[in-house]
Formats: C-alpha cells, structure tokens, sequence
C-alpha cells in the first residue's frame, strides 16, 4: 500500500487562506457571487452542459496553471479542458485569482472550479472538495550538464558531502536534513531562478525541487539537467506532494463526474503523458492506483 504524506512544496503559501475571511483579487471576478442550483433546476453538470462553459479558476503558476498570449495554458486547464469536454461542457471560462484566495473564491461561487495544481491537504480539504489526484509530484535535482558528481537521490548527495540549495520556506530542505545532510550543506534560495544560477554559478552542487518545476526550469537554462525523479522520504513516509482539481461543498456529483473522466486518463499512460507531457508531467507523475484522496484528507 502507498504511504500517505501530509506534506507538500506548496502547503506553507495557503496557510493565510483561511484567517480573514475572503479576499479581494483581481481579474474577471464578479461584484456578485453566483448561487449553486436552486430546486428543479437539475444538478450542476446538467446546468454546465446546458451553458457550454465551465468557469475555472488559476493562480498564474507555470507549469500548473497560467496565462499566456491571452490562452489559459498549463497542467491543470488542460486536462480539466478533456475532462469537461467529455462530460459535454467544452469550453473552460477563466478567471485569475491570487493563491490564497483561490479557495475563499470558490466558496463565494466566483467560479466553478479551481484549476491551479493545488495540493491535497487535510485542512484544505476541510473547506472544499478535492478530485482524485491528477499528479504526484516527485523530487528530482538540477544540476550541471553531464551530472559531474553523479548525484541520483539524497543518500547519494549525502555520501559525495555535496552543497544542496532549497527554496525559502519550502518543504524540500526537510528533505535534505531528514535524509542526513548537514545544516551547513543546505543553501537556501528565494526562488526557482535562483537556484539555476546557483548551480550554474558553481555556489551549489544541485538545487532541490519536484522533477515538475525543475523539468520546466531547464527549458531556459542551457548548461543544466535534471536528475532521474525520486520519492523522498520523512519518518518513513513516502511524500508523493499529489494535487487535484478543487470543487464547492455540496457539488460531489459533479466531482464524482470528474473523476470518471480523469482515471480514464491516469489510466494511460500514454494519453496522459502526450495531454501534459509539454508542461514537464511525465509517466512518473502519474498517480499510483492506490493513492486516494479520502486518505490524503485525514488529519
């Protein structure tokens, strides 16, 4: 049986999110938050279907979710535009909302669903309803081109007495100090780009992050490769950081709808891959069989 983490690189960007209340974003949002179905009005992929559109929600975070030349792109809006077309809703309609108030939004009813890579956390899943995972995010490192210190996972790091950088506030330096390597080993870095400049710079051996964001990273920066992914591990627990499309309380048919759709796709491999392979997913992201979303929602 796959071990069920709590963890996840983008869990600490959330914790505001439920503390205040909702938040103002910009973008297509509306003065007024629309209302799930009243009575005799079917239920809510009856009322998608009868409008044609979807409205969904992103945060603008490549390779997730994002806006370019006036197209919703990403990992998320692509496949959730299969999914929806299969139910017969074909077009996603979509609107920008900062992280933190993706999930106040879609309480509000500003949008449909939220279309973003978000990962699946007990206390998210307290506020709203999580599809089946639609990837894992396993960990891979950046470095030089050729791997000249031939790192393939953290013990490998740990034996070469490599430097190691992380992301501020990531959960990847927990990685690297549960997996044995010194404080004074660990770099931090504040952002993606640093940690290529890093490695470029020669002021880290490799920098750590999901095989997700660094496969993306490397599309611009020449000289550098990513490592073969792995499972990290903390107390013995396989951190497999999945994510999910995010619906409204009370809308599990719809949900359930969705992922009817969607294990059609994490089904095979080979579709999957040729949907978001573009965006840095690969055969490896793909969800094990036995990863539920009703274990990843206990606390």
């Amino acid at each position: 049986m796959t071990e069920f983490p709590n963890l996840s690189r983008r869990g600490f960007l959330t914790r505001t999110a439920a503390v205040g209340g909702l938040l103002t974003v910009p973008g297509l949002l509306t003065a007024c938050s629309k209302t799930d179905s009243g009575d005799g009005e079917g239920s809510k992929l009856d009322q998608l279907k009868k409008q044609g559109y979807v409205e969904v929600a992103y945060a603008n975070e490549a390779p997730y979710g994002y806006e370019e030349d006036g197209e919703l792109k990403g990992e998320a809006p692509t496949l959730h535009r299969e999914i929806f077309k299969a139910l017969g809703v074909p077009e996603l309609r979509p609107t920008f909302s900062e992280w933190d108030g993706l999930i106040p939004g879609l309480q509000a009813g500003k949008y449909d669903v939220i279309s973003a890579g978000m990962a699946i956390l007990p206390d998210r899943c307290e506020k709203a309803l999580f599809s089946e995972p639609e990837f894992v995010s396993p960990t891979a490192m950046l470095v030089k081109k050729g791997n000249p210190k031939k790192l393939t996972d953290l013990a490998s790091a740990k034996a070469a007495g490599v430097t190691v950088g992380v992301m501020s506030g990531a959960v990847e330096k927990d990685y690297a100090a549960g997996a044995g390597i010194s404080d004074g080993n660990i770099k931090t870095l504040q952002k993606p780009q640093d940690g290529a400049d890093a490695v470029k710079g020669g002021r880290v051996d490799a920098f750590l992050l999901t095989s997700i964001s660094l496969n993306w990273l490397v599309k611009n920066n020449g000289d550098l490769e990513v490592t073969e992914p792995f499972i990290p591990e903390l107390d013995g627990k396989k951190q497999y950081s999945p994510g999910g499309a995010v619906f409204r309380k009370g809308q599990e048919e719809l949900r359930d709808a969705f992922n009817e759709q969607l294990k059609k796709i994490t089904s095979d491999p080979d579709r999957y891959v040729q949907l978001i392979g573009q965006y840095g997913f690969g055969k490896e992201t793909i969800p094990p069989a036995d990863l539920k979303t009703a274990e990843l929602c206990k606390a």
